[in-house]
């Protein structure tokens, strides 16, 4: 056997290696290409992850010439490149060699930094399953052809990497598939056993009322019968906490029917369309007027709420208004009783902004300003 068949072979089962044991995207992605360029003799190389609309995250990158890598790789994570149009267009199909890089020369044009002699780099499809996910490029210093051993090299190790990534988002699926599978089967015990228990505990002390005429015995029933009451309302609302029912139809239907679960009429308003919130955002945002809303209920003394949701192009604002009895809001931020600190979390590990505004006296209006999922260029 050939030294380049037998150098290709433990490339190949070098990097397999690597694959088979990553279980993180991100942190196998930055594993497999250092291997790739150590066994390969490249000098750089860089790794776009693409979806389904055409924007794109620089998903992995090594030994960047400082050119690309100042200011956290800022060059890498903006704009378009030939590599990517071919990309997007459907004319890259297999490996190739890329006559020059743009990014390169935009470099170049701002005389920012050293471009370490890179002008050119081999660009190859990420593929498995039958989907494409990104593109693995890699360069070198005055090398401006990749010639066909190396480029069928990179075809290999770039199917090596596509069918990883489609293994590790679907395990990725698998484990979010357990979690709610999860979640709705202690939603339906609670359903079952805690939630019948409270109900048949309210219909007996019901009944027990009926047997006996002491007015204090009668309290005393009456008081039981209201925690029953109240425990049960807190168990449907908990029940709606594990598995929220109404988001298959959209959150406007799923903010209206836990309005009506908890007692509240809640108008709401959409305007625009929210078909691009991921399913991430849009539990967020349930949550957060799932949060809003039990508020109203339990402070405002009031029996109304209203929610807003607006698409105002690449943002998502929302609001949830009552104009009830108010607040100061200064003096209870971050109060576990008002849930303020928890929607601001959410909020804003998502990306969002969060602010409330509210006045004793006057009502609260909480908002929330979220940037739609379109992750151009940004870094994983």
């Amino acid at each position: 056997m050939s030294k380049p068949r037998v150098e290709k072979l433990r490339t190949l089962k070098t990097i397999a290696e690597t694959l088979n044991q990553g279980h993180d995207v991100k942190v196998t992605l930055d594993e497999v290409l250092k291997e790739l360029l150590s066994l390969t003799g490249l000098q750089s190389g860089w790794i776009f992850l693409i979806d389904r609309e055409g924007s794109y995250t620089l998903a992995a990158d090594a030994y960047l010439p400082p050119a690309l890598s100042h200011k956290q790789n800022v060059l890498m994570c903006e704009g378009d490149c030939y590599c990517l149009n071919k990309f997007r267009n459907g004319s890259l199909t297999r490996a190739a060699n890329i006559m020059n890089c743009k990014r390169i020369e935009l470099a170049e044009q701002l005389n920012c930094f050293d471009t370490e002699g890179i002008t050119h780099h081999a660009t190859v499809p990420l593929e498995g399953g039958g989907r494409s996910f990104g593109l693995l490029n890699v360069a070198a210093a005055g090398k401006t052809l990749f010639d066909e051993d190396e480029l069928h090299l990179l075809e290999a190790v770039a199917f090596q990497i596509g069918t990883a990534i489609q293994r590790m988002k679907l395990a990725e699926y698998e484990q979010k598939n357990a979690l709610l599978m999860e979640r709705n089967r202690l939603a339906q015990d609670l359903h079952d056993s805690v939630n019948q228990m409270l109900f048949s505990v309210s219909l007996t002390a019901k009944a027990a009322k009926s047997l006996t005429k002491d007015k204090t015995l009668q309290d005393m029933i009456d008081f039981i019968q209201t925690l029953s009451q109240d425990a049960l309302a807190e168990m449907k609302s908990l029940i709606w906490q594990l598995r929220p029912e109404g988001l298959e139809k959209g959150l406007p239907s799923a903010v209206k029917s836990y309005g009506t679960l908890i007692g509240l009429t809640v108008n709401v308003k959409q305007t625009g369309s929210l078909s691009s919130l991921s399913d991430e955002q849009e539990l967020m945002l349930w949550r957060i007027v799932q949060e809003a809303l039990n508020n109203c209920k339990k402070h405002a003394g009031t029996d109304t709420a209203y929610v807003n949701i607006a698409s105002r192009g690449k943002q998502i604002e929302l609001e949830v208004i009552d104009h009830g009895s108010g607040f100061c809001a200064e003096a209870h931020d971050g109060l576990p009783s008002l849930g303020i600190k928890g929607m601001k979390e959410r909020a804003e590990t998502s990306g969002g902004r969060f602010a409330i505004h509210s006045e004793l006296g006057a009502g609260t209006v909480i908002s929330v300003s979220l940037p739609l999922s379109e992750q151009k260029g940004r870094k994983m």
